[in-house]
């Protein structure tokens, strides 16, 4: 499935998955086994999201500016979307999650999604 992503994205992925796994770990240790779990959805909401834009971004037409443009735009609509809904599915679902480690892996790892930018392709 991320084969056909851009190298800087499957990096930034990696990235992300080693902060999730890193702040899981951190917050078993402060937390507890609901501080780990809180923090790997945290985490993993953040990549489902990031990829989703990620595939949508790719497969759109970048014929003219506009094009890409309208691409980015659609790529970051559903980004949000799609964290907003998995975020209120935990947050309603999950009645032990540690709010602090949950919120906190989340906006960690969607500030290294940012990162793709600074990664060179070749």
């Amino acid at each position: 499935m991320l084969r056909h992503l851009s190298r800087p994205i499957r990096t930034v992925v990696g990235w992300q998955l080693a902060a999730t796994a890193g702040l899981a770990a951190l917050s078993a240790v402060l937390a507890g086994e609901q501080g780990a779990v809180s923090a790997a959805l945290g985490g993993g909401i953040s990549i489902a999201a990031g990829l989703a834009a990620a595939v949508v971004a790719s497969r759109g037409k970048a014929g003219s500016a506009g094009g890409v443009v309208v691409g980015a735009l659609a790529a970051e609509a559903l980004k949000l979307g799609l964290a907003v809904i998995l975020l209120w599915l935990v947050l309603a679902n999950y009645d032990s999650a540690v709010v602090a480690a949950l919120i906190g892996a989340f906006v960690v790892t969607l500030l290294i999604f940012s990162m793709a930018f600074f990664v060179r392709e070749y």
